[in-house]
């Protein structure tokens, strides 16, 4: 089994290889760099990226979770088209507490945020002096911390002496 595993990941690799190979031309994918300066100094560097979407791996139903936990919370969804993806969900927690067995809040524990980072893909106009300029686009990659459920946790207290 291990050794199949093993032929797995080399071909895996391979795959990887090749794909990253320059194309007939011989020109490769690192040639379409553009380097510039911003208006600090500071060197940018452009590189095209190409999103096939028939690699993603289509997602299975799972039973939601936001309804049957003991810290529910509910999703704020947003569409902002300048973003891929377009469409993005965060969490808010309903309770400032938690449920009990009884299904009442408890109040000696805090319902909380769990926190996670994205990327982000952001579409901005390219500046330049070149024919078409004003229909010409890259994408700039970004980072954004969101919620994506809740969780219950006992507070911290701190004794004073």
């Amino acid at each position: 089994m291990a050794v199949c595993m093993v032929a797995m990941m080399m071909m895996m690799m391979m795959m990887t290889e090749a794909a990253a190979m320059p194309k007939g031309g011989g020109q490769s994918r690192h040639s379409l760099k553009a380097h510039r300066k911003t208006s600090d100094g500071a060197v940018v560097e452009t590189i095209p990226l190409q999103l096939d979407t028939s690699f993603l791996v289509p997602s299975k139903p799972i039973r939601p979770l936001e309804n049957v936990s003991i810290s529910p919370w509910t999703y704020n969804n947003t569409h902002d088209d300048s973003l891929f993806p377009p469409a993005l969900a965060e969490a808010r927690c309903l309770l400032d507490g938690c449920l009990d067995s009884e299904g009442q809040e408890d109040l000696s524990l805090k319902s909380r945020p769990i926190m996670r980072q994205v990327m982000l893909l952001r579409r901005v106009r390219s500046t330049g002096a070149g024919p078409g300029a004003e229909h010409s686009y890259h994408f700039r990659l970004e980072s954004r911390i969101i919620a994506v459920g809740c969780t219950c946790v006992r507070p911290i207290v701190q004794r004073q002496e």
